[in-house]
């Protein structure tokens, strides 16, 4: 049986601007850098964001951008304060997609290694109950 998730990792050209990012924008805190030594592929370092297990490793960037993505839930009031951070590094939003009133608002924004990141304040349950309203309307 699964029992949860384990860890997410990312595969970054420059580790140190990859912690910045995750600092400024997560508050991840670095728990680990394997400085010059390599114990899986690649140098890396390992953050926690609120206990999700989150690993960067040194390699080559993503060639395009897409929709695949990881999404952070937050709280709507602090919708503006992270938003604040994604603008103060300077990288790309994404234009967000057409959504159902009331299922939340999300902020999508890329890294500099073209992954997709995405800040969401609503929850499964709140989509769910909206995609039933608007079904059923």
């Amino acid at each position: 049986m699964v029992e949860g998730l384990s860890h997410i990792t990312f595969i970054v050209r420059d580790l140190d601007r990859m912690a910045s990012f995750l600092k400024i924008i997560f508050d991840a805190e670095e728990v680990y850098c394997s400085g010059n030594k390599t114990f899986s592929m690649s140098k890396e370092k390992f953050f926690l964001i609120n206990g999700i297990w989150i690993a960067v490793m040194k390699g080559e960037r993503l060639s395009e951008k897409t929709y695949n993505h990881v999404a952070f839930k937050i709280a709507d009031q602090d919708f503006e304060k992270y938003a604040d951070r994604v603008q103060s590094l300077g990288i790309e939003f994404r234009e967000g997609r057409s959504r159902v009133e009331g299922e939340g608002n999300s902020l999508y924004f890329y890294d500099y290694d073209n992954h997709l990141f995405e800040l969401h304040t609503g929850t499964l349950e709140q989509r769910l109950a909206r995609y039933h309203e608007a079904a059923t309307a």
